[in-house]
């Protein structure tokens, strides 16, 4: 099939002509059809698969017959990324040069004066992303009552960047009579359900098997140590003659630290984040295309959307920790039929990620060992279960044996003692009306009466019982008081307490 078979204007073909394109690919025979038609439309598709034209093209066609209205843009596309925005109307002024279309683009990091101007005059496409393009309809500066076409792109990065809150905010904005065409490399539930919400009796097409990666891509991981990775890095790039890579990582302040790693070493090397405004970001891609520095350090900010032709590796400085990310980064190499090469850094105990990549790709990936490395093992799923160190592992042991030792230490070599005498009247009706006069007078008269000895049953228990709860609370029994402190009561402390026998205070003649 060429692109002569489809119901394209000559302006368009002459176009796609231009831009040395002849056969489309198997996403591009299947949407441009539905598209052209005004149906809703589904579309399964990884990056690099042609999607971007194949709804660039029939959105052009339906769109060359027309005017727009001030403000009032008549397409719609949403983006999750400024890269990705880029791209598409990149691919809109390279289709739809032989037509008076007009264009705006609004995207974070970069000046709005021109882009008002032109919404103020119409525009027939606008390409946004969903928090940009909610402030300047807040701020009166567009209308979304127009729109024909809606495109949502990348759904499922758009879910994972917590953009789809936005993005449903803006579905019912625009026009209840209008065609909405979604695209996503995967198809989770969440995506599935939303697809539902947006689309009215759509037709799914799927160029690939969702999470799949092109069959010219060759990929391996290593396990290196963790505070050895940037050495990995060094000798990977050395032992495998890495000229030329895009290099992946999780944050941005490790894309900054590895990029000024990089320069150190004498590495020809740019950096490429969110924290970068639009100019700055676009002047490292383009450097990077051309060849003017050989290394560029990302976030997965750039890892869709990025168009690059002759890349022949990318490198995953950090294991992705989610199993898309990783179909999304090695997608930048491989493209076109191209080969390409792509190695993951993982650290020992990020198993879990490297098996949910093997699952979600249905294939394992080799293991590659760096040379002049030490050989690092992958830790299993689940932590094992550490033994408890220092007294708190031995304590319930200490806790078990302690009154057996306390009755052996108190009576070894020792004859019970005798039973005290009763007490006498004066002194039992003391004790019943006065126990806190008790208390006190026991600390007065410590120096003029002597302890008397406890009962042989207080000293020594005829047989072990059951433990006496620790702590604060009421002890086993009344004879024999315990302090408490918690969880923490040293030995000595939970010996029984001798009663104090005292005498009352002497009365004056």
């Amino acid at each position: 099939m060429k692109f002569s078979d489809f119901a394209l204007r000559p302006e368009i073909l002459q176009a796609v002509a231009d831009a040395g394109y002849q056969t489309p690919t198997p996403i591009q025979e299947q949407a441009i059809p539905v598209i052209l038609t005004g149906q809703d439309l589904l579309g399964i598709a990884q990056t690099g698969t042609g999607k971007t034209a194949a709804f660039v093209l029939p959105m052009i066609e339906r769109l060359a017959s027309g005017k727009a209205k001030a403000r009032m843009p008549r397409s719609l596309i949403l983006s999750p990324t400024r890269e990705l925005a880029t791209q598409s109307a990149n691919y809109f002024e390279t289709y739809g040069k032989h037509l008076n279309l007009s264009m705006a683009l609004l995207i974070g990091g970069v000046g709005m004066d021109e882009q008002w101007r032109r919404l103020d005059r119409g525009v027939d496409v606008l390409i946004a992303t969903p928090g940009r393009l909610l402030d300047q309809f807040e701020r009166g500066k567009v209308l979304l009552g127009g729109i024909t076409i809606l495109v949502i792109d990348e759904a499922d990065r758009m879910l994972d960047m917590g953009f789809m809150p936005d993005v449903e905010r803006i579905v019912n904005l625009v026009s209840k009579r209008r065609q909405t065409l979604m695209f996503s490399a995967t198809m989770p539930g969440e995506i599935r359900r939303l697809a539902g919400a947006f689309l009215t009796h759509p037709q799914e097409v799927q160029a690939t098997p969702p999470a799949t990666m092109a069959e010219r891509i060759v990929d391996h991981f290593a396990v290196v140590p963790p505070r050895q990775k940037f050495k990995a890095l060094r000798r990977l790039i050395d032992s495998h003659d890495v000229a030329n890579a895009l290099i992946f990582c999780n944050r941005k302040r490790e894309v900054a630290s590895l990029r000024r790693q990089m320069e150190r070493a004498g590495l020809s090397v740019r950096d490429i984040h969110g924290d970068l405004d639009q100019a700055q970001r676009t002047a490292a891609l383009e450097a990077f295309k051309r060849g003017e520095i050989a290394y560029l350090v990302a976030t997965d900010v750039a890892a869709r959307g990025l168009d690059i032709a002759m890349l022949p590796c990318v490198i995953n400085y950090d294991v992705p920790t989610h199993a898309d990310d990783y179909v999304h980064r090695i997608g930048r190499t491989g493209r076109a039929g191209q080969e390409g090469r792509a190695f993951t850094l993982v650290l020992p105990e990020e198993r879990r990620y490297v098996d949910a990549i093997a699952r979600l790709t249905g294939k394992t990936i080799p293991r590659l060992e760096i040379s002049g490395m030490q050989p690092e093992v992958l830790e299993e799923d689940e932590p094992r279960a550490r033994p408890r160190r220092g007294r708190a592992a031995t304590r319930p042991a200490a806790e078990a044996a302690l009154p057996e030792e306390v009755a052996v230490e108190e009576t070894a070599g020792e004859a019970p003692p005798a039973q005290p005498p009763a007490p006498t009247e004066r002194e039992a009706a003391a004790e019943e009306a006065a126990p806190t006069a008790r208390r006190r007078s026991g600390r007065r008269g410590r120096g003029r009466s002597e302890a008397k000895p406890e009962p042989a049953s207080a000293a020594r228990p005829s047989a072990p019982g059951p433990e006496r709860p620790r702590g604060r609370g009421t002890p086993e029994r009344p004879d024999q008081p315990v302090v408490g402190m918690g969880d923490h009561v040293p030995l000595f402390m939970r010996r029984p307490v001798p009663q104090i026998e005292t005498l009352p205070d002497p009365i004056e003649d």
